[in-house]
């Protein structure tokens, strides 16, 4: 049978376009059916959201042809602290720490701001002769045909093509008309996030502090501004969020002055709910789910895009080698290879996270000392900490080769 396009991705955030540009370099044609309208988030002006892009991200980028633009817009991460709540005046402000040459291939990674990436990206889709943008519209249903799957847009149009893929995020809609169960729960913690001007330098570190309401990220971002990711318990954060502008400031001040000296606030001011929500599966016959789809994670590594970024790798380089072989694409035999390769990966690194946010968001005193013991033990011994840092620079495992600046 023909179909207009041999992928679908309903879904057009940051990982669609990333999966539409990787299919289209191994020849497969693509439409991403985003609901947003397009050009009015890459006009977008400074708004704080920024995303902490690992090394492997980076270069899956460099892979697309992206990174060369992106580069003068991105700030390197050239050290990671981490402390245990706000430190005694002259206390040393943190117990473990990270540095770039501790890896041997230059940044530990990169601060890139939301609406950056996203114009790079829709550039390069508007570039791209195999890759089909319809933006502000949403697939509505679904259905798997002997050797397809059609989907129904909110116009009524219909289109079919060899897979569907669900970049729809947390809720995914993808997910539900599959029956594709998910399970999870909340953490009863907000994020506030926003970005700020520090008057001391960053000079390029990123800052963790594990607070008992929940841990608050300090991220470098270029022309001397940060990036803040403030957990806090929701009714508190429903509080803080309703504050004037420099009750807030004075607040967050309050939290992180230690690090940053005296701040002022930069752009406006966001806020939404923490939860885990992982997928069941990943796969069913003609369809597969990638990011926030399959796994919804605690932001408290930044790690929530790069395991977009790994499941983008990973999906294309599956789907390009079997279309080399002339395999039905489609096949859930082929999707569940996909399946095998992401699913366990992304499920031990979401729990993980879990079990990190659960042990430091408390004031107990016992755990207090026993989270710092065991946090200066990975910092004293070499193997733990390099086994940490290129887990964290997503180079632990078996790496997709886009994900190693390779393009496939």
């Amino acid at each position: 049978m023909e179909h207009e396009q041999d992928i679908l991705v309903a879904g057009g955030g940051l990982n669609g376009p990333a999966l539409a540009l990787a299919l289209a370099q191994a020849g497969l044609r693509v439409t991403v059916i985003d609901p947003r309208p397009a050009q009015a988030r890459a006009d977008a002006g400074f708004d704080g959201r920024a995303y902490a892009l690992a090394l492997a991200s980076q270069r899956l980028l460099s892979a697309l042809g992206l990174w060369q633009g992106l580069a003068p817009l991105a700030q390197p991460i050239r050290a990671i602290r981490t402390s245990d709540g706000v430190p005694p005046e002259g206390a040393v402000p943190f117990f473990l720490g990270f540095d770039q040459g501790e890896l041997d291939e230059g940044p530990m990674g990169f601060l890139l701001e939301d609406r950056h990436l996203y114009a790079a990206f829709l550039a390069a889709m508007e570039a791209e002769p195999r890759v089909t943008l319809r933006a502000g519209v949403a697939v509505v249903a679904q259905a798997i045909e002997p050797a397809g799957v059609a989907v129904t847009l909110g116009t009524g149009e219909v289109l079919r093509g060899r897979v569907l893929v669900g970049c729809d995020g947390r809720t995914s809609g993808v997910a539900a008309r599959a029956g594709i169960r998910r399970s999870g729960w909340g953490y009863d913690q907000t994020a506030l996030v926003g970005a700020i001007r520090p008057e001391r330098p960053h000079e390029g570190v990123a800052h963790q502090i594990f607070l008992p309401q929940g841990p608050l990220a300090i991220l470098p971002l270029t022309e001397g501004r940060a990036s803040i990711v403030w957990s806090e318990r929701t009714a508190e954060a429903r509080v803080i969020a309703a504050l004037p502008d420099e009750a807030y400031r004075a607040l967050l001040e309050a939290r992180i002055g230690h690090v940053t000296g005296p701040i002022t606030l930069e752009g406006p001011r966001f806020s939404y709910p923490l939860t885990l929500t992982l997928a069941e599966r990943y796969v069913a016959p003609r369809l597969a789910l990638v990011g926030d789809a399959a796994h919804g994670v605690h932001p408290i590594a930044g790690q929530g895009l790069n395991l977009g970024l790994r499941d983008v790798a990973a999906l294309a380089q599956v789907l390009a080698e079997a279309r080399s072989r002339g395999e039905d694409i489609g096949a859930l035999d082929v999707l569940e290879r996909y399946q095998r390769w992401r699913r366990f990966d992304a499920t031990v690194l979401a729990l993980g996270m879990d079990a990190v946010n659960r042990l430091f968001s408390n004031d107990n005193p016992l755990l207090k000392v026993a989270r710092g013991l065991g946090m200066r033990m990975v910092g004293a011994l070499a193997a733990p900490r390099r086994a940490f840092i290129r887990e964290a620079a997503g180079l632990a495992g078996e790496v997709p080769r886009l994900l190693t600046g390779q393009r496939l």
